[in-house]
Parts: structure tokens; sequence; C-alpha cells
């Protein structure tokens, strides 16, 4: 279910959609990781991917990977490369994959707590709704928060000047906040941000999952938020 909010990207007010699901977890079908794994089946309709180079303190993770919230799957692994941890919750069902989506403060899968509680910085890679293109950074690093908005606007990205309080991701309990630090981000990317990541805007599985469909944007978005990292 999603909601019409205002707010202002870029000090230009914008009416857009945001999604209530990562705060309204009664729209979830399943309350956490236990009760999905014993309705859903791994290998066919979900995957759990991971990798943790040794020494990393950064995780970049997608835990609405796959066909939940394309393509934040994508962007994480780019992102996190061979330097930082990589964690997604991968949806691969043929269809209906928005039943495999658990809100952020109730996410539990135990191989996600443990790459996040093994690290000091997290980046979480969400889809927001909206055909205006821009970023709603949130999270409790507000350091982070700052360079990453920083970053992303000097690359050219719209970034929301406001986060509504559903995406804003400053529960203690949202995963992304669960590090060393108890501190992370969340980034909100809105449709209309993610269609330029690909060529002809298509977000399908199939178009996504191919790296030559990627335009020059896609690298872009993912180079200013590590410049934020580093």
């Amino acid at each position: 279910m999603e909601k019409i909010v205002s707010v202002a990207v870029a000090s230009v007010l914008v009416i857009g959609l945001a999604p209530a699901a990562h705060a309204v977890s009664a729209s979830d079908v399943y309350a956490n990781y236990a009760e999905l794994s014993a309705h859903e089946t791994e290998g066919r309709d979900y995957r759990r991917v991971l990798r943790v180079p040794g020494g990393a303190k950064v995780a970049h993770i997608a835990i609405h990977g796959g066909a939940i919230e394309a393509p934040t799957s994508q962007l994480a692994d780019q992102a996190a490369g061979r330097k930082h941890a990589y964690y997604s919750f991968v949806g691969t069902k043929d269809s209906g994959n928005s039943a495999l989506h658990i809100t952020s403060t109730h996410f539990d899968e135990p191989k996600a707590l443990s790459v996040v509680a093994a690290v000091d910085y997290t980046i979480s890679w969400h889809a927001a709704a909206g055909t205006a293109a821009t970023t709603y950074v949130g999270g409790r690093d507000t350091t982070l928060i700052k360079k990453v908005t920083a970053e992303l606007r000097a690359a050219g990205f719209p970034v929301s000047a406001s986060v509504p309080d559903e995406i804003g991701g400053d529960s203690p309990r949202n995963i992304a906040n669960r590090n060393r630090r108890g501190m992370g981000v969340q980034l909100e990317i809105s449709r209309g941000q993610r269609e330029r990541f690909f060529k002809e805007g298509k977000l399908n599985r199939a178009w996504i999952e191919s790296p030559a469909n990627r335009t020059k944007a896609f690298y872009k978005y993912v180079a200013a938020v590590n410049r934020a990292l580093s």
C-alpha cells in the first residue's frame, strides 16, 4: 500500500509516492524470516547471497533484492565490489515477489544480521515509488547521511531535502542500524531515478540482470555513494 507524501527535492516541492511498507509491518505477509522460510522455498522462491572480504568495515545490503525491489541487488553488489561486504535477500518467484518483503525493522534473517554486525558502516539499498528522479537518504548515521547527500548532489543526482517518517530508517531496530556503531544509512531511490539506471528505463528482472543494459548513471550513482565512504 502506497500513500502520497509531499517532500522537498533540492529545495523544489515535488508531489510523489513513497512506500509505507517499511514502517507498516501489517502490510507484510510475513512478520519475520522464520515465518517466511516456513512458507517459501529457498532456491525456488528466494536466495540469500553474501560476500564478505576479510577486514571489511562497510556492508552494502539489499534486503528487498531481486524482483522485490528492483534493482537494489545490482546496486548493492556493484557498490560492494571486492572491498566491501555484500548481502542480498533475492526474490526469485515467477510472480508475487512483494510477498517476500519483510520491513526493515523486522528483517531478522540470520546471515544478514551476521554480516551487518561485523561492520562499522552500512548502506541499505531500497526502492521508493515516484516518477520524479530523487533519493531519500535516511538512517541514524547523520555524518554519513550528509556526506552521501553531498556526493550524490555533486554528481548531479537529486536528493530530497526531507525524508518521510515511514521511510526514515532511523529506528535502532532497522537492520541498517545494527552494525557495530549502531548507525547506518538507508537509501530509498525513486522509480524515476531507478529507471535512469537502465536502457529504455526497463526494470523487469531479465533486463536488470544483464550488465549490458546498465547506463552510465548506474555506475556514476554507485561511485558517488562510495566516495562518501572513502
